[in-house]
């Protein structure tokens, strides 16, 4: 256990005959905690039911660890673990994930800062408790894009692969240089309507986005010209 300063002086003072209460956690700041809240997004999203490479963050305080309604890809670990997100337990995670719960799925080295902790705390139960509001997640919504992102048709040929979309342009893509994905969340693509997106580099990669895999094969045609 770490004794910090003010833990010796509690200590000190209580063995002297004087009753003392250290502080504990919950005393960060919410508004410094929006900000460090931004290096999670990376991996969360704030929206309820809206997972990305973790579990949405929405009602995180209270709620059993590995429980979060339509993520499926907790681990075993955490899973078994029976842990319920409160101070104790977020301030221990968001410190090492790896030491709290050995052989979660959750790539994070961790916060070393108690003060930095104690702010992401702070914002995470004032989220949760509606008295702070969450942070867009910076995702577009899919399903309201113009017609040079919707894809009308895609066909594949030798190593290439044509991809028309709405505005009547066909762009061809390099096999291995267009991604298929899906994203069945309310703000992922419509049915039958897949999106094109961009993904880095010198705009030679990209992702066509449909609502289901059995979309894919079905959408793709193949057709030499």
């Amino acid at each position: 256990m770490v004794v910090t300063s003010l833990g010796r002086i509690a200590l000190l003072v209580i063995a002297g005959g004087f009753s003392f209460i250290a502080p504990s956690h919950g005393a960060g700041d919410v508004e410094r905690g929006a900000r460090v809240s931004r290096s999670c997004m990376a991996c969360h999203s704030f929206a309820p039911g809206r997972h990305l490479t973790g579990p949405s963050l929405a009602g995180v305080w209270g709620r059993r660890a590995g429980a979060a309604a339509g993520f499926g890809r907790y681990s075993d670990a955490l899973k078994r673990s029976k842990l319920v997100w409160n101070e104790k337990t977020l301030d221990a995670w968001l410190r090492n994930p790896a030491a709290l719960i050995p052989g979660n799925a959750m790539l994070f080295d961790g916060i070393p800062d108690p003060g930095t902790r104690d702010d992401l705390l702070a914002y995470l139960q004032a989220v949760s408790k509606g008295r702070a509001s969450a942070p867009e997640s910076g995702l577009p919504n899919l399903k309201r894009v113009d017609a040079s992102s919707q894809v009308t048709a895609i066909r594949y040929c030798g190593d290439a692969y044509r991809v028309l979309t709405g505005d009547g342009k066909t762009r061809i893509w390099w096999e291995f240089n267009l991604r298929f994905k899906t994203d069945g969340s309310p703000e992922g693509p419509s049915t039958g309507k897949p999106v094109i997106v961009g993904t880095g580099m010198q705009g030679d990669r990209a992702a066509v986005v449909f609502a289901r895999p059995e979309e894919i094969s079905a959408f793709i045609h193949k057709e030499c010209p």
